[in-house]
């Protein structure tokens, strides 16, 4: 007597069948890429950056560790790796991209990644001394938030990042607020992520250099359609005034509804860097009553906008009261930086108009690597 029925028999065979396909599959064999590392820091502070590409023909990198040099060339070896290695290197948190032949890419070695409105640039970390200001350290830790609201200003659903001190969510304390901008091409991850700003907050409270507050980064990037170049006067003036539109309109109110804040001009601060620099500079000369602490950097106004600017904010400039409701107007920038012409004219309106403020040149141009610094200075100042 048959032990098993016809059905037995069929899967019995199928499976005989499955087994030998998988047997018959060729093997995948191995590649210099199941093993490759990169970035990959190596003594006296180089680091080698590294791609399996065998069928490209040129693989180039970019990056802020250049300091604003020329792009480099990878070398390919035999087994189809493209390498270079940079350095040596200050310890600090860089950014770069890859670029095969032509294709702007990130490194698929380093899930470490910076994001942008319309691009994406791998993070990497040289560890040292000079990074414990930015670093993940054993001190208590606030709380960084991701925030969805409706704007009725856009017409549409926005984010923005929210910083809240340690301890916030079990006390009753009421905080002062920062507000705390972006540049362009980025948005409100910008701050939270390369530019180490809750890090940066919880290393300067845990050492007693700053008082507690909430930081808010909103997303300047206004919903225009995408251009190359510099925007023309009138998209200029356009995004100018849909950010003031939204920040007043939309992310303050949210705030203070939300949260314990000290809703008023001596207890609220505003900063940004280049696109939201330009940002600050216009709400500082719109709204005065805002905000008495007042942070730009590596900005000015740009292009046609500094022609405009003394007719457009004259009632403020011409103002006598403005220095005297102001606690610190603070502006910092790179000597090797793009817009310092800009700089050094919109100084030079606010000197015409016996506008104070404190100025701070530093090494370097327009990077991350500078505003994380910038920020770790100006935080301390708030608030005094």
């Amino acid at each position: 007597m048959n032990r098993f029925a016809p059905s037995h028999w069929l899967l019995m065979a199928a499976l005989l069948l499955g087994f030998q396909a998988v047997a018959q599959t060729p093997q995948r064999q191995p590649t210099p890429n199941d093993t490759l590392k990169s970035p990959k820091v190596l003594v006296d502070n180089r680091v080698a950056l590294q791609i399996y590409a065998p069928k490209a023909s040129e693989v180039i990198v970019s990056g802020d560790f250049l300091g604003g040099g020329k792009p480099l060339n990878l070398t390919k070896d035999p087994n189809g790796v493209w390498s270079v290695t940079v350095g040596p290197l200050k310890p600090d948190y860089y950014t770069y991209t890859l670029l095969v032949d032509g294709v702007r890419t990130i490194d698929p070695k380093n899930p470490v990644i910076k994001q942008g409105i319309s691009s994406l640039e791998n993070v990497m970390v040289l560890p040292g001394s000079e990074t414990a200001f930015e670093d993940n350290r054993a001190v208590p830790h606030g709380e960084l938030r991701q925030v969805w609201y409706q704007s009725n200003t856009l017409g549409m659903a926005r984010r923005m990042h929210v910083y809240t001190p340690p301890g916030y969510e079990k006390g009753n304390t009421k905080y002062p607020v920062f507000y705390l901008l972006h540049g362009g091409g980025d948005d409100d991850s910008g701050w939270p992520t390369v530019g180490r700003a809750g890090f940066i907050l919880d290393n300067l409270l845990a050492a007693g250099q700053a008082k507690p507050m909430i930081v808010v980064m909103p997303n300047g990037s206004m919903p225009l359609p995408p251009s190359s170049g510099m925007p023309n006067p009138a998209a200029m003036t356009q995004l100018r005034t849909m950010f003031a539109n939204e920040l007043l309109k939309e992310v303050m109110p949210y705030i203070e509804k939300n949260y314990r804040t000290q809703a008023n001009r001596e207890n609220r601060a505003i900063a940004g860097l280049s696109m939201g620099g330009f940002q600050t500079l216009d709400l500082a000369l719109t709204r005065p009553d805002l905000f008495n602490y007042v942070g730009v950097f590596s900005s000015g106004f740009f292009g046609a906008t500094i022609d405009e600017a003394e007719t457009k904010y004259a009632s403020v400039l011409n103002d006598p009261g403005f220095n005297k409701n102001k606690k610190l107007f603070w502006i910092e920038i790179g000597k090797d930086d793009f817009v310092m012409d800009a700089n050094k004219k919109t100084m030079a309106l606010l000197d015409k108009h016996q506008i104070k403020y404190q100025y701070k040149e530093t090494t370097g141009g327009h990077t991350w690597i500078n505003w994380r610094q910038y920020l770790n200075e100006y935080v301390p100042l708030l608030f005094r």
